[in-house]
C-alpha cells in the first residue's frame, strides 16, 4: 500500500514546487533569492522541530553528518541553479534542471546498483523529450548553462544520497537535518552579501508556504518516497514540477497556452504514469 501511495504522494510534491516557483518570481525583486533561501529553509526547519521538539532526541551523530551532506547537496544545487538563472533563461534552466532525470539514474546504477531495463530508459528519454518540447526556444551554452547543468547534476547526488540513507533513519529527523543542512550553507552567500530581511505581508506569506509546504512537508515526503520506490522513479516523477510550473503561469496569466506546453506537458505526464505502473520492475525497490 505504502509503495503505490509514494508516487502520487511525490506527484503532490511537484505540484507544490511548480506553485512556488510562480510565486517567487513575484517576490525576488524585494528580497534576493539567498536571503529567501535562509528565511525559507529557517523557517522550515524551526516548524519542523516547534511541532515535533522530542524530535532532537534522535539526532545521532550518524543522522547529524549524513542529514547535513545531504542538506549541502540540495542546497548547492539551489546555490548553483540560482547563479545559472541570473545569466540565462528560466526555461532554459528548467530544462537543464530537469536532466537530473537522466543523471539520476547513471548514478544509480553505479552507486546503488540499480539495475535499468529498456523500458526504463525510454521513459526517461520520454521525460527529457517533454521538457525540451516545453522549455527551449533557442539555446547557446555558456556559464549559465554551465551552473544550471551543475545544480542538475547536485539535485541527482540528493536523490540518490536519500536513495541510499533514508532507510536507515526516521523520515521526519532526517528531513529537519536537511533544512538544517540547506539554511547553513545559504546563509553564507547571504552573510556575505548583506541578508535582507522580508520586507512586507506578501513576502512573509510566500516564504511561510514554501517553508511549510514546498519545504518542511515535501521533503518528508520525499524522504519517506524514496524509502519505498527507486530513484529513477522518483526523478521521472518529480519532473512534473516544470510541468506543473508551467500549468500555474498560465492560470496566473503569467503566460498563454501554447501547443509546446500541451505537448511538452503531455510527454512528460504519459512517462510519469508510465513509471509508476507497477508491472515496471528496476530493482528492489520497485
Amino acid at each position: 500500500m505504502q509503495m503505490k501511495l509514494a508516487p502520487w504522494a511525490l506527484l503532490a510534491v511537484s505540484a507544490m514546487w511548480g506553485i512556488s516557483f510562480v510565486w517567487m518570481k513575484d517576490i525576488l525583486d524585494q528580497q534576493d533569492v539567498y536571503s529567501f533561501l535562509t528565511s525559507r529553509f529557517i523557517v522550515a526547519a524551526a516548524a519542523m522541530i516547534a511541532l515535533k521538539p522530542k524530535i532532537i532526541r534522535q539526532f545521532s551523530r550518524e543522522l547529524v553528518s549524513k542529514g547535513l551532506i545531504i542538506g549541502m547537496a540540495l542546497g548547492s544545487g539551489y546555490i548553483f541553479q540560482t547563479l545559472g538563472l541570473e545569466r540565462t533563461t528560466p526555461a532554459i534552466t528548467g530544462f537543464i534542471t530537469g536532466l537530473y532525470v537522466v543523471a539520476t539514474p547513471l548514478l544509480a546504477s553505479i552507486f546503488l546498483k540499480e539495475r535499468l531495463t529498456k523500458v526504463m530508459w525510454s521513459y526517461v528519454f520520454l521525460a527529457v523529450l517533454g521538457l525540451g518540447i516545453l522549455s527551449v526556444k533557442g539555446w547557446s551554452v555558456g556559464v549559465g548553462e554551465i551552473f544550471v547543468l551543475i545544480s542538475a547534476n547536485l539535485f541527482a547526488v540528493h536523490i540518490i544520497l536519500l536513495g541510499s540513507w533514508s532507510k536507515n533513519f526516521d523520515a521526519y529527523a532526517l528531513t529537519v537535518m536537511q533544512l538544517i543542512g540547506c539554511a547553513l550553507l545559504a546563509s553564507v552567500p547571504a552573510t556575505l552579501n548583506g541578508y535582507v530581511a522580508p520586507p512586507d505581508n506578501q513576502v512573509w506569506g510566500v516564504i511561510l508556504f514554501t517553508a511549510i509546504f514546498a519545504t518542511a512537508f515535501a521533503f518528508v515526503i520525499q524522504t519517506w518516497s524514496q524509502a519505498r520506490i527507486s530513484t529513477t522513479k522518483v526523478a521521472v516523477i518529480l519532473t512534473m514540477e516544470v510541468v506543473f510550473g508551467a500549468l500555474f503561469s498560465v492560470m496566473y496569466g503569467m503566460e498563454p497556452f501554447t501547443w509546446r506546453l500541451a505537448l511538452g506537458g503531455g510527454l512528460v505526464l504519459i512517462a510519469m504514469l508510465a513509471i509508476v505502473q507497477p508491472r515496471v520492475s528496476t530493482s528492489s525497490q520497485a
